[in-house]
């Protein structure tokens, strides 16, 4: 019995559909927390921005899946 990677894979982008939100905060308090600590804002600011892009948003509701890439 192995592990099932493309269940896996629809669960965790489930996830991210449904909670991209928290997602997207808690990416952005990371990326505060990296430019206090060690500086490099705008390289932060740049991956945080490219992270933020990855999640995608919530569909309006009949567009689910329309926007598949």
């Amino acid at each position: 019995m192995g592990i099932d990677f493309d269940d896996l894979k629809n669960k965790a982008q489930d996830l991210v559909e449904e909670h991209g939100d928290k997602i997207e905060g808690g990416v952005e308090k990371a990326g505060d927390f990296a430019k206090k600590r060690f500086g490099h804002a705008e390289q932060v600011d740049q991956v945080v921005d490219k992270i933020q892009d990855a999640i995608p948003d919530r569909p309006s509701a009949g567009q689910a899946g329309a926007d598949d890439k």
